[in-house]
């Protein structure tokens, strides 16, 4: 008879960590990754089983891993990351965005009257009140000669001062 004994025990000597584990209403970023974890490890036919333990009573694979998290707090090689207010990651993101719009922007083939209004997406910032006038001069759509030309509603696209479109 062929036993394929799969089992998991993880010790740990955090009991929020359990209780969070056990609480369905807890969706924290790494209790989501544990639980993924934990089903990825059961559909490939893993027993995986929780138990708590005394911290600092001697247990062997816990001395080791305080005294790893030990070492990473005071080893100066490794990378360390302070926290940073939201408001200067949303700042940031934004930045990283017009950045990336205002590439995209340069290179489009697409809006080219907006482009002459707008040449720079940073300028979008500002409030603008946009009103059906706004939309039709910017798109060059709406009831303005070139667009009614194109459709022939008018006979000619030309501006009334002789100026051009």
């Amino acid at each position: 008879m062929e036993t394929n004994d799969r089992t998991a025990l993880i010790s740990t000597d955090s009991r929020i960590t359990l209780e969070s584990l056990t609480n369905r209403t807890n969706h924290t970023y790494r209790i989501e990754t544990i639980r993924k974890k934990v089903i990825e490890m059961e559909n490939q036919d893993w027993k995986i089983e929780f138990n708590w333990i005394k911290a600092h009573a001697g247990h062997h694979g816990s001395e080791l891993a305080d005294r790893t998290a030990k070492e990473a707090t005071t080893n100066s090689d490794i990378e360390c990351y302070k926290r940073i207010h939201k408001s200067t990651v949303r700042r940031e993101l934004s930045d990283n965005s017009v950045i990336k719009w205002q590439g995209e922007w340069n290179y489009t083939t697409k809006g080219a009257i907006t482009k002459t209004f707008f040449p720079k997406i940073d300028r979008l910032k500002l409030k603008i009140n946009v009103t059906p006038n706004f939309t039709a001069m910017v798109t060059r759509h709406g009831n303005i000669k070139s667009y009614l030309y194109k459709y022939k509603i008018m006979d000619s696209p030309m501006c009334s001062c002789k100026r051009g479109e």
